[in-house]
């Protein structure tokens, strides 16, 4: 591992330093670079480093912002807070606020995990039973046509349920 490694530095530092690089296998099959030239050494020819220019970015006009859309809504995760963890639950509260109230057409739900998580109409709702693990948790509004038009960041937490297998569990008897 070493030996890749040292080769692979070598190499990097022989491009850095647009120097010639020699390359040779020694008698037990292991491949060497270096500057120095050797005996049945080959001289590897390597390419120039590849550069980018990003364009500059265009000039912003004056103009004035674009009216907002009659539905413009807030979404957030309320409950759980933040990589939030939860000790030996078998459930959890999980909730949201969307602000305006969605209009006529318009709806709100939660996805845990990217699944919809069904009859919720606003405010909280609690989650049982809910498997141990990381789950995410994101509020979203979708139009009458099924656009999103609200999306909140995603919240993460962690349930943390005993197990048969941990032998410092205090429910495990031998």
């Amino acid at each position: 591992m070493r030996a890749i490694l040292f080769t692979l530095m070598s190499v990097v530092s022989a491009i850095a330093l647009s120097a010639t690089v020699y390359k040779w296998v020694d008698e037990n099959g292991v491949t060497h670079y270096s500057d120095q030239p050797h005996e049945n050494a080959e001289k590897v020819q390597i390419a120039q480093p590849q550069t980018y220019s990003a364009p500059r970015p265009a000039a912003r006009s004056a103009q004035a912002p674009p009216a907002a859309a009659a539905n413009t809504y807030s979404c957030q995760v309320t409950q759980p807070a933040p990589d939030q963890s939860f000790p030996n639950a078998t459930s959890v509260t999980v909730g949201a606020a969307i602000s305006p109230v969605p209009q006529s057409g318009d709806q709100g739900f939660l996805l845990l995990d990217g699944a919809r998580v069904q009859n919720w109409s606003g405010g909280s709702v609690t989650i049982d039973p809910i498997e141990r693990g990381t789950h995410s948790l994101q509020a979203i509004v979708q139009d009458s046509n099924g656009k999103v038009i609200c999306q909140s960041p995603t919240v993460s937490f962690t349930i943390l349920q005993p197990s048969v297998l941990n032998p410092t569990n205090p429910n495990f008897h031998r």
